[in-house]
């Protein structure tokens, strides 16, 4: 078993490379939408914001506006994100996973919705502020950096895998 786990890791780092930490960003976000569905039991809040973008947020029992909240209200939202990335050499391009159950059975309760991919970096613009990509069905994206730190250390060429985590809502307040 170790020696296959050891064979696992050898095959994923590059010759004479050390192996890189993952990099990790995690903030506050605040959207501001449009309630579609409040499910009281679980205390999950599905809200759309402007782009008809569909938010799925956990709310923290300590948000008590969430008990008030009906479809139609419009409010605005505080809630956890994290994106880690890592460089993963050699590593298989994979199409977007979630793992959120996986996430949630490691003890992480507040986790909402998690998902993995491994892409290729094809550039980072010089001020950092934008990543091109390439994925598994070799589709090229442009995605905006919000924290250059996800950046340090990656290198057009490098396999990253990307895992954006969404967590509970940590307040809510509605619109008048």
């Amino acid at each position: 078993m170790f020696s296959i786990a050891a064979a696992l890791f050898l095959s994923l780092v590059r010759p004479g490379a050390p192996v890189q930490a993952p990099n990790v960003a995690t903030h506050e976000t605040t959207t501001v939408a449009t309630v579609d569905r409040v499910e009281r039991s679980s205390r999950v809040l599905t809200a759309r914001s402007e782009g008809n973008v569909v938010h799925t947020l956990y709310v923290d029992p300590s948000v008590k506006a969430f008990d008030d909240l009906k479809k139609g209200d419009v409010v605005t939202v505080r809630y956890i994100e994290s994106v880690v990335v890592q460089v993963r050499p050699n590593a298989k391009l994979t199409a977007v996973q979630d793992t959120t159950a996986e996430a949630q059975k490691a003890g992480d309760a507040n986790v909402l919705q998690q998902q993995k991919r491994i892409v290729t970096i094809e550039d980072i613009d010089s001020q950092g502020l934008f990543v091109t990509y390439r994925t598994q069905d070799n589709t090229r994206g442009v995605h905006a950096v919000q924290n250059k730190e996800l950046l340090k250390g990656i290198r057009k060429g490098d396999r990253v895998e990307v895992t954006l985590t969404q967590s509970r809502a940590v307040s809510i307040e509605r619109k008048r």
